[in-house]
């Protein structure tokens, strides 16, 4: 019977032997998703991973709910007090959904989001079902002349990936392990250098590479292929800066860790509103026992010193691993690990759940891109400065009790 590796193992394990696995023949049980809302595994080979895939059907509703962890109650009513006994069946990650309404329930368990979707099936927690669209789009068939590449955003709730080269990064080696295929999600912003039409339909190559285009693990060998259909192809129009008449020094963010909420002003004036995930505070270190703030995020005047339109985020930490391509909208505020960006894995803005970083939905962070400085545009894919230069200030507060 094979033992399934915690993600701590798992990363452990990768650092000492699986940094650039070539990938041989093997069986692997990946899971398949489908509009029907019902997800079932299927036992795939090799030729699953390196095969062409469309775009599957999606749910014909205005937005689609993408359950985001596996094992999650669909119930009757929107609450998960276990003496209502109201579990009508478990849902897997990737379960696709027609998102109704969100309606307030009573969550119990220390939990403070009370939200949960409403779906013709019954109601799920919100924190767990991410927002998605399904808007397909018309491929280009070459990549732009004299252009190395373009950037692509996904605009479907997800897009299946054919594996081309090396087993290198451990995301792709967390899938294998766990038996989960590889894909793009809604809202991630990806560097695609190659097109192809050999296979009867529009292909781009997503390359993660070290110019600027995610620091990934493009240079070590692992490229994807995905349908071109389910990426919006981004232009320069699509990243302009928002208000750049407003004087630089009168622009900043306040982010209140208390309440979980962002405001960009423009001098006295809330131009933007949106809630966030900052950093667990109150952890207790499995190593020593003992409460700390490892991955609390930094309280103070912070600084705008590096943005980047797309970025691998892998990383280990005290209390786990993480490995995720293709982090959107990056605004790094603190260091080199700490910033405002896009998440695509969680709907839980509203209460703290990350490393450090400030969460916000992808949407919030594309905003919050173009309105801070320095500017990024496509062309340059990032912009870092150094003091005494700086972009906008950022000021994070919360009471310490």
């Amino acid at each position: 019977m094979n033992r399934k590796l915690s993600r701590r193992e798992f990363l452990k394990m990768a650092s000492v032997g699986l940094g650039a696995l070539a990938f041989s023949p093997a069986r692997l049980a990946a899971f398949s998703g489908g509009a029907s809302g019902v997800s079932p595994y299927k036992l795939l080979d090799f030729e699953y991973l390196s095969s062409p895939k469309r775009l599957p059907q999606f749910p014909a509703s205005e937005i689609i709910g993408r359950v985001v962890d596996t094992n999650i109650d669909l119930r009757s009513t929107p609450t998960n007090d276990p003496a209502q006994n109201n579990s009508i069946s478990k849902l897997e990650a990737d379960t696709l959904v027609e998102w109704g309404r969100q309606v307030v329930g009573s969550v119990v368990g220390g939990l403070s989001i009370q939200r949960y979707v409403e779906t013709p099936q019954g109601f799920i927690y919100a924190p767990v079902v991410q927002p998605t669209r399904n808007i397909p789009n018309t491929p280009i068939t070459e990549v732009p002349a004299g252009q190395p590449g373009f950037w692509a955003e996904v605009t479907v709730p997800y897009v299946e990936l054919t594996h081309e080269g090396v087993v290198a990064s451990p995301w792709l080696q967390d899938h294998i392990i766990y038996n989960f295929p590889p894909r793009l999600y809604y809202g991630q912003v990806v560097w695609m250098d190659q097109v192809r039409t050999s296979n009867g339909f529009v292909e781009y190559r997503w390359n993660e590479d070290v110019n600027g285009h995610g620091y990934g693990y493009g240079a070590y060998g692992e490229f994807f292929w995905a349908d071109g259909a389910g990426f919006k192809v981004l232009t320069e129009e699509d990243v302009a800066p928002i208000n750049p008449d407003v004087d630089p020094n009168d622009k900043r963010i306040e982010a209140d860790l208390d309440y979980q909420t962002l405001s960009c002003y423009e001098g006295t004036s809330e131009v933007y509103f949106c809630r966030i995930s900052s950093g667990l505070s109150n952890i207790i270190d499995p190593a020593t026992g003992q409460i700390n703030d490892k991955l609390a995020t930094p309280v103070g005047n912070l600084l705008t010193h590096w943005k980047i339109v797309s970025l691998n985020m892998t990383a280990g930490t005290f209390q786990s691993g993480y490995s995720t391509p293709a982090v959107p909208w990056s605004t790094m505020i603190s260091g080199e690990g700490v910033a405002i960006h896009g998440a695509f894995w969680h709907n839980s803005f509203g209460e703290k759940r990350s490393h450090g970083c400030i969460n916000v939905t992808p949407e919030d962070a594309k905003w919050i891109f173009r309105w801070t400085t320095p500017h990024v545009s496509l062309a340059q894919s990032e912009q870092r400065v150094s003091l005494p230069d700086h972009g906008t200030i950022v000021l994070t507060t919360e009471l310490k009790v």
